[in-house]
């Protein structure tokens, strides 16, 4: 390798170590001046009682946390990223602190991989016109990744969530045939039925805190499957809002909105089964056919061979 390529290398990774740096010293600069500012308006006491994060290691991680915000305002447009982050169950402070933090990580982590590739592979596999292209997908791919890692846990509790409606259904059938009225048995679930409902019953215990507060039942459910999505759940809570407004008999319309439900879930199961089968009818076309047709063919074959080579001699 030329004199040249050797500091270019050199010249490119001083740099990035001298903005790396620089980038700390800012961000430390910016947290001490935020801390000083906390301190005299009194809310560093405050946010230390709430319990959200010790208040000599907060500054630094809000830091990256409001840049991977402004990282995330670049990206989502339309706000999906509060609709995922509750539909995934990270609704304290801390897990958003988390995930705005990796959202302004990941980018610096990505392209300062990509350029040390670069730097220590020489140059050979990525040339100065394909390093450009290479860095702009590191780029985009920085920007996307903890949104899908987002959208997957909250696919993932969605779907468990979804698992947890029958269940639900039939203990709320229970406990309004016991005289419990909508909170009571909300309350009921809370208490007894966590390990049951492991999911779901953390949704329910928020909205039986709003309701305790004050608000009203019929937009609370509402509010709870407009943020979920799921769409077993929106049903029931259809039928909830419905006899709650309105009064009646519930035991009937929650039975017959759970046989929709058990039906839609018997159609996706049958689904599943469907695709497993044509995954599996794959499977053994590329490698257990092959191994009996050698298994029956084989000795026939090899019979026939050896009859040929025999008359021949």
């Amino acid at each position: 390798m030329s004199a040249n390529a050797y500091a270019t290398i050199v010249a490119i990774g001083i740099f990035v170590g001298m903005m790396a740096l620089m980038g700390m010293v800012l961000i430390l600069f910016y947290s001490r001046n935020e801390e000083r500012v906390r301190q005299r308006l009194g809310q560093t006491r405050d946010a230390v009682k709430r319990g959200l994060t010790p208040a000599r290691e907060r500054p630094i991680f809000q830091s990256l946390a409001r840049r991977g915000r402004a990282l995330d305002q670049f990206v989502d447009s339309k706000g999906e990223t509060a609709k995922l982050l509750i539909q995934a169950g990270w609704r304290d402070d801390q897990m958003r602190l988390l995930f705005y933090t990796l959202q302004a990580l990941v980018p610096v982590v990505l392209v300062g991989l990509t350029l040390l590739g670069w730097a220590v592979g020489t140059g050979k596999l990525f040339r100065p016109p394909m390093i450009y292209l290479v860095l702009i997908m590191a780029v985009i791919l920085s920007l996307l990744l903890p949104r899908m890692i987002l959208r997957s846990v909250a696919a993932s509790r969605r779907e468990r969530i979804r698992e947890e409606v029958p269940l639900f259904v039939h203990m709320l059938v229970m406990l309004y045939d016991a005289g419990l009225s909508t909170r009571q048995a909300f309350a009921n679930m809370v208490r007894e039925g966590g390990e049951v409902l492991p999911e779901l019953g953390r949704e329910i215990q928020l909205v039986l805190r709003q309701i305790e507060a004050g608000g009203d039942t019929s937009e609370l459910l509402q509010n709870l499957a407009k943020a979920m999505e799921v769409e077993d759940l929106t049903s029931i809570v259809g039928v909830m809002r419905q006899v709650d407004r309105y009064g009646g008999e519930i035991r009937e319309p929650l039975h017959d909105a759970l046989k929709v439900v058990e039906e839609r879930q018997a159609l996706d199961l049958r689904e599943r089964v469907n695709l497993v089968s044509g995954r599996m009818t794959v499977v053994m076309v590329l490698f257990f056919f092959p191994a009996l047709m050698l298994f029956i063919a084989g000795p026939a074959f090899m019979g026939i061979v050896k009859a040929i080579s025999g008359a021949g001699r």
